[in-house]
């Protein structure tokens, strides 16, 4: 089964709690993974908040059109558990 996002809470700093279609959930932290041109901007707080679960991609994207594949928040909502 390829994980997809069903629904995502900000929690705290760049911690963001999700749901997973396979009925798993978890805490991700994505304090060390926000380097890059796309999601260098959600280093700032009151941007990375902002995030909504994409109906189509069934991931969390943000304003500014960045997003995290389902299959890493998945392994890293795992990682953490």
């Amino acid at each position: 089964m390829i994980p997809r996002v069903v629904d995502a809470r900000y929690v705290d700093q760049y911690i963001i709690w999700m749901k997973f279609n396979d009925g798993s959930d978890g805490k991700v932290d994505l304090k060390d993974e926000l380097w890059g041109p796309m999601v260098e901007p959600l280093k700032d707080l009151q941007c990375f908040r902002r995030f909504q679960v994409h109906p189509e991609l069934n991931t969390i994207v943000w304003e500014n059109g960045a997003d995290l594949s389902p299959e890493f928040l998945h392994k890293l909502a795992h990682a953490t558990a």
